[in-house]
């Protein structure tokens, strides 16, 4: 075994917070990209996203760097706009109401059960396939085999299959594996 000596550090132990340093500089980073403004009820707001659309340019207070204020131009002789206005009902009738959340909320989970439905239905017709295609393949080897096979006639009677019949049933089963065995 190797045997430090007793007044060194291992390397990791010399080096963690150099690390740590770095690591807390990348993190620092992000948090310069803030956003502060004042809303409409006169309270200041933080984001790493920009402010609504709707805040007023003169209550942006701070943007991330890099971020220019836009320039507005305007034909010579005219003021600036008006200021924003407050919110008020027309601002609010843009806002949905509980009516419509609640319809928004019922077609969706009315849309999420069509499709649950609509899974299941999927599942079962994959599994009728999966077992029409065993069907199909074990009844092939059969024919193929050249086994005797009888069937039933509407008298009741057994009848053998002759090889035009089992030419016949073979084609037919071979549609079946070919539609069915995917």
């Amino acid at each position: 075994m190797r045997r430090q000596h007793p007044h060194r550090k291992p390397l990791f132990q010399a080096l963690m917070p150099l690390g740590l340093s770095a690591l807390l500089l990348l993190m620092a980073g992000p948090a310069l990209a803030q956003w502060k403004w004042r809303d409409a009820a006169g309270k200041v707001q933080y984001s790493d996203l920009p402010p609504p659309a709707g805040v007023a340019e003169k209550d942006i207070l701070q943007r991330p760097p890099g971020q220019r204020q836009p320039v507005i131009i305007r034909p010579i002789g005219q003021e600036a706009a008006a200021p924003a206005a407050a919110p008020g009902p027309a601002s609010q009738a843009l806002a949905p109401s509980r009516a419509d959340l609640e319809r928004q909320a019922k077609a969706k989970q009315e849309q999420e059960q069509q499709a649950r439905k609509q899974k299941e239905e999927e599942r079962r017709v994959a599994e009728q396939r999966a077992e029409n295609c065993k069907r199909a393949s074990s009844h092939l080897r059969m024919l193929e085999d050249g086994v005797r096979i009888s069937r039933r006639n509407e008298a009741g009677e057994t009848e053998y299959l002759d090889e035009r019949q089992r030419a016949e049933e073979m084609q037919r089963t071979r549609a079946v594996i070919s539609s069915d065995c995917r």
